[in-house]
């Protein structure tokens, strides 16, 4: 995993704007309409390599492949992996229930979505497992072949695979004698994609908002601490899932959930980060540019990264169309670096995917792209103050 050697990296969290043409299909798909594979495959692929050549264009250091391929972070693993049948309705957001005027304007918003709704995900009702490896070696594959034409023209790349509690908690558990037994076998299951991203050369990201957001879900009303002891399971869970894969090769998200809302019921980071930090991965990336967790950068400092890991800091907030000036990512980057107490170990990101759930992304794209070339521009700033030997 690279470091920020000579100067600020930059990178992202995996969503980026999908073409509109992309978006209804995956909703037509959704909605059960007959859509037809190949087409489906086409335009996701052909958004993949756009995507890529405009990251690069764009100077972002460490790319992906957008998630062009999938319609959402975790919703995918349905067509992947048996046991997912039905749908049920997800426990609702506790910060959203507080504020009934803002849950309306929620649902309009959502009323008029063309892509797909995360509000009604599946039921496992069998034991999980995945369906065909080969099926976990293909988007890898896919995102190398179109990497080789840009060779030398980025740092390096990375592919996104799901926590096994993040799947759990939207997936209601209908099969399983034990949320445990449940978590464990969606690990085993999601362990054959986490090795496939990695023995294709990449970097792979493990998306863990349940480790933060499920506190105001799942668990809102009851104790931190059978919070906590959840998290204790998944993290435990992903590190049996990582056995195989080397430590330097995976980094770890953590959010509150991508959506724009209140999040006053948002458990600290304070309090979830001495558990977060057992997990065996080379780096974290996290949340610092809302104005919900733009302070808790300062936890680094009283609960330090191991020596050998690196922060990707969200400094661009991915749900408002404000384009953050370059000065304000740099100096969002330099107040990481001054707790961390080394800015080769800091990368500059956004606070999460653009469009984690097809089509209920808050960002338009072009604003997207200029907010992501702001990333680019403070980078440098940062890396002229922090690293004036470059």
């Amino acid at each position: 995993m690279l470091h920020s050697t000579e100067r600020i990296l930059t990178t992202h969290t995996g969503s980026l704007p999908r073409p509109p043409e992309l978006l209804r299909l995956y909703g037509a798909r959704a909605r059960g309409e007959h859509v037809d594979p190949h087409v489906i495959a086409t335009a996701g692929h052909d958004a993949m390599q756009a995507v890529v050549r405009r990251q690069i264009e764009t100077g972002i250091d460490v790319i992906n492949n957008g998630e062009q391929q999938r319609e959402g972070f975790f919703l995918y693993v349905q067509r992947r992996m048996t046991g997912f049948a039905g749908t049920w309705r997800r426990w609702p957001r506790a910060d959203v229930e507080r504020y009934p005027a803002f849950k309306a304007m929620q649902e309009a918003t959502l009323a008029n979505n063309v892509g797909v709704s995360s509000l009604v995900p599946p039921c496992v009702t069998s034991p999980v497992a995945y369906r065909d490896p080969a099926e976990a070696e293909a988007e890898p594959q896919e995102l190398n072949e179109t990497l080789a034409g840009f060779a030398s023209r980025f740092g390096e790349a990375f592919m996104s695979a799901p926590s096994p509690g993040i799947v759990a908690s939207a997936c209601r558990n209908e099969h399983y004698a034990t949320e445990e037994a449940y978590i464990d076998a969606l690990a085993e299951a999601l362990r054959v994609e986490y090795e496939a991203v990695v023995r294709a050369g990449l970097i792979l990201q493990v998306d863990c908002p349940d480790l933060a957001l499920e506190r105001h879900r799942s668990y809102y009303e009851r104790p931190d601490g059978e919070f906590l002891r959840f998290v204790e399971r998944v993290v435990s869970a992903i590190n049996g899932a990582l056995r195989n894969v080397p430590r330097d090769r995976v980094r770890l998200h953590v959010c509150w959930g991508n959506y724009e809302g209140p999040h006053d019921c948002d458990v600290p980071l304070e309090t979830i980060w001495p558990v977060i930090r057992q997990a065996n991965v080379g780096g974290f990336v996290l949340p610092f540019a809302n104005a919900r967790h733009a302070h808790e950068f300062r936890v680094l400092e009283k609960l330090p990264l191991a020596h050998d890991q690196i922060i990707v800091a969200g400094v661009i907030d991915t749900l408002t169309n404000f384009v953050e000036h370059p000065q304000v990512v740099a100096d969002r980057l330099e107040r990481v670096a001054a707790v961390v107490g080394d800015p080769h170990r800091v990368l500059g990101g956004t606070d999460c995917g653009f469009d984690s759930t097809a089509g209920q992304g808050r960002v338009a794209d072009d604003v997207a792209w200029a907010k992501l070339a702001s990333l680019v521009a403070g980078a440098q700033i940062a890396s002229r103050r922090l690293l004036p030997g470059r």
